[in-house]
């Protein structure tokens, strides 16, 4: 609070006694301090750039690691004239050959893929992934609406062509979901589940899915890519 402008004549005089004085009411414990501001955006060096060198040297020894410890499981030499059955891509394609088990090899081969690479470019530039905002923080009508809508939506479209690798992982994280939707404290696990963020549960379900299908390919497909337990993959002659 200031006092009323002085006279003119009273600002130009030299008397300390006759300047203008200010009265400031300030609250015996209030203390200086500096105003915080949150910063929405972080440097990629050395925010990211450190994190990233870290953990590729932790991969790297544990490789490394790995390799000196355990022999590659590595089977005979190819031979031209005879091909294996069931004859396997590598791992890192297992889930795609498992999804032409269920539809056609275009969908399979290409939709599929096409899509997963077309979301990993836009996802990034999705406002929702700007706000990163915990999924029920807003208006949880609308959200169980539309959350509700795509999961049965994906469940019935896979259950259609009996593709039920996909359909149980996605029911598991439409339950895990909704089972944080409402209004309740409960323990240290559900508090985290009511942080995650949508582009978070999105990522959880293709990999929940990524992964079923690469373990079913890998270990519970046997001659002719019938369903068979490991220990019956290759049965005696």
């Amino acid at each position: 609070m200031s006092t009323p402008m002085p006279p003119l004549d009273l600002l130009e005089s030299n008397d300390p006694v006759a300047m203008p004085k200010r009265v400031a009411l300030v609250r015996p414990d209030a203390r200086a301090t500096l105003r915080r501001t949150e910063e929405r955006w972080v440097m990629t060096f050395p925010n990211l750039i450190l994190r990233e060198a870290i953990v590729f040297q932790i991969v790297v020894i544990a490789l490394s690691l790995a390799a000196l410890l355990f022999n590659a499981p590595l089977e005979g030499i190819a031979n031209p004239l005879e091909t294996p059955n069931p004859s396997k891509a590598p791992w890192y394609f297992l889930g795609l050959q498992e999804l032409l088990h269920y539809f056609p090899p275009v969908v399979a081969g290409v939709v599929f893929p096409g899509l997963v690479v077309v979301a990993l470019v836009v996802i990034p530039y999705a406002k929702v992934n700007l706000s990163a905002r915990p999924l029920w923080s807003g208006d949880k009508q609308q959200t169980r609406l539309w959350s509700g809508s795509a999961i049965v939506l994906l469940s019935v479209l896979f259950a259609v062509f009996n593709c039920w690798p996909i359909v149980i992982p996605t029911l598991l994280v439409g339950a895990a979901m909704f089972s944080v939707s409402g209004d309740g404290q409960g323990g240290h696990f559900r508090q985290f589940l009511q942080k995650v963020t949508l582009p978070e549960w999105i990522m959880t379900w293709f990999i929940l899915v990524a992964t079923v299908l690469t373990l079913i390919g890998t270990f519970f497909r046997g001659p002719g890519w019938s369903l068979v337990w490991p220990w019956n993959m290759y049965p005696h002659a």
